[in-house]
């Protein structure tokens, strides 16, 4: 029954031409690159197997893995995330003993972080998702191996694929798998520099005048916003604070009393028959937001977002809620969050601050969070059309700037839809590391039509990023293993950087110019 819930799945509904509802294969966070070359050697062998008349098609690819949410009501009802026990590891997979063993000649440099992620197994009836959960990190301390303090809060879970002998790598600082959501370089050290101080203090200056100009403000943004004033720009520039200082604390006020009141009016009405079944799978969907972060699993916060998500949902009856909009809270959440806590976010237990705060907290980001999805709501409408029509321009972009990869895709039988669709329902939130999304928010927050139109250059450009790997693989199975799991786990401020760059100038290039962008 499970592998027909599957196939179902990825099957498309015929009376809405290319619809697809839930989200593909989410993993938080991304895969560790440092697999990425042994995973691509070990199941090159395989790749031989493969039957040469024809390229393996999506539903094959569909029965052998569950690489996405399954969408059966009974399995969500029961659905929990509590780590499985070593008593019920799949035989034929290694335990934790293995993995020291093949990591014994490290034990040499103990203090050496590894930080690994499993390699997806190849294997019918392994769940990616499974693995995902399992994820550890280890430290190899005095030759033991030992489980790391960043992933102390999430309990023990049992290693359920051995880890495949580690490539030569440059020696570099290693981010946490459970990563760090705090800013930080690639390297993992978030100095302050000179430089870095004079684009405070000109923040400040900006934030401190009687009357904010908000076109400097978006410039001065668009290469990121510092920590200290990110909370208090992101309200301005999504609309949600006015330009004029002395009015501002009137608004916050304000908007904040109207937020509960939609709560005392309309939360009530969640158990209702009209309304139960939105409730019902957003109760769902909010342990999967980010589940390898303590912070999004605390009741405290998972009520919030029940609350932000459910009210958002009755005041918009024409999309009202879909799967992929509860991702979109996350960080307008943890950047108002970052206003009362200054370090390690990531595991604040909310129920400590002041509830006023709590509520303040709430309904910014929900207000937040509106202004966002008001440029962006024909994503969820009804068969979704606005990222049906983004995954077409993504096609055709493609097919302009890197030819190779599109031919690539045509001749394993990859369809773009089948990767994108989750890049443009989730602006990428699923591909990148929180920390990298807020960062990239800053530049969507500046930008003109920064999540309705930037991010399609965004994601061209991230596809491109990848051309090497995707071109090494030569059949349709390892290509949509990848595409649904690329290895950015360490990425940082700089590689989003780089990325941004390249989305500029692929829109420079083709946003005006309308005769070249299609063929």
């Amino acid at each position: 029954m499970a592998t027909d819930n599957r196939i179902n799945f990825w099957r498309r509904n015929p009376k809405v031409p290319g619809s697809v509802r839930p989200v593909y294969g989410a993993q938080h966070p991304p895969l560790d690159p440092r697999l990425r070359r042994t995973y691509l050697r070990e199941t090159k062998p395989k790749l031989n197997n493969v039957k040469t008349k024809k390229a393996s098609s999506f539903h094959e690819f569909a029965t052998s893995t569950n690489d996405a949410w399954d969408i059966d009501d009974e399995e969500d009802e029961d659905f929990c995330w509590t780590p499985t026990p070593a008593s019920s590891t799949p035989s034929g997979l290694d335990s934790a003993s293995s993995l020291h063993k093949q990591n014994q000649h490290q034990a040499d440099d103990p203090g050496r972080v590894l930080s690994q992620t499993l390699a997806p197994s190849t294997e019918v009836g392994l769940d990616l998702q499974d693995v995902q959960e399992e994820d550890v990190d280890h430290e190899l301390v005095n030759g033991r191996l030992v489980k790391s303090c960043s992933d102390a809060d999430l309990g023990s879970s049992s290693v359920r694929s051995p880890l495949q002998k580690q490539q030569s790598l440059p020696v570099r600082p290693i981010i946490p798998l459970v990563a760090r959501i705090s800013d930080q370089n690639a390297s993992g050290a978030p100095p302050m520099t000179v430089r870095e101080k004079n684009r405070l203090d000109k923040f400040k200056q900006l934030l401190a005048s009687p009357n904010t100009d908000l076109e400097e403000l978006r410039k001065h943004s668009w290469s990121g916003i510092p920590r200290e004033v990110r909370p208090i720009t992101w309200r301005l520039l999504s609309g949600y604070l006015p330009a004029n200082k002395e009015r501002r604390e009137l608004v916050l006020r304000r908007k904040r009393e109207e937020y509960f009141g939609f709560i005392e009016q309309y939360y009530h009405s969640r158990t209702d028959e009209h309304f139960k079944d939105t409730y019902r799978q957003i109760h769902i969907d909010i342990p999967r937001t980010n589940p390898l972060i303590p912070l999004f699993q605390q009741p405290a916060v998972q009520e919030v977002f029940e609350r932000i998500l459910f009210i958002w949902a009755i005041r918009h009856p024409a999309s009202g809620y879909v799967q992929g909009i509860n991702d979109l809270v996350t960080p307008f959440f943890v950047v108002f969050l970052s206003e009362f806590v200054k370090e390690h976010v990531e595991n604040f237990d909310v129920a400590m601050l002041p509830l006023d705060t709590q509520r303040n907290i709430e309904a910014d980001s929900f207000w937040c969070m509106s202004k966002l999805l008001d440029g962006i709501q024909d994503n969820y409408t009804f068969a979704q059309p606005g990222i049906q029509n983004k995954v077409k321009a993504l096609e055709e972009l493609v097919s302009r700037i890197d030819v190779d990869i599109h031919n690539h895709f045509k001749k394993y039988e990859v369809e773009y839809l089948q990767f994108a669709f989750r890049w443009m329902n989730n602006l990428l939130m699923r591909e990148l590391p929180l920390r990298c999304t807020i960062r990239l928010w800053d530049t969507y927050q500046a930008e003109a039509e920064g999540f309705s139109h930037f991010h399609l250059y965004v994601c061209a450009a991230f596809l491109i990023e990848w051309r090497k790997e995707i071109l090494s693989m030569v059949d349709f199975q390892g290509l949509l293993m990848l595409l649904q799991n690329l290895p950015t786990i360490h990425w940082g401020n700089e590689e989003v950087g780089l990325l941004l760059a390249e989305a500029y100038r692929l829109k420079y290039m083709f946003a005006d110019a309308p005769s070249h962008y299609k063929r």
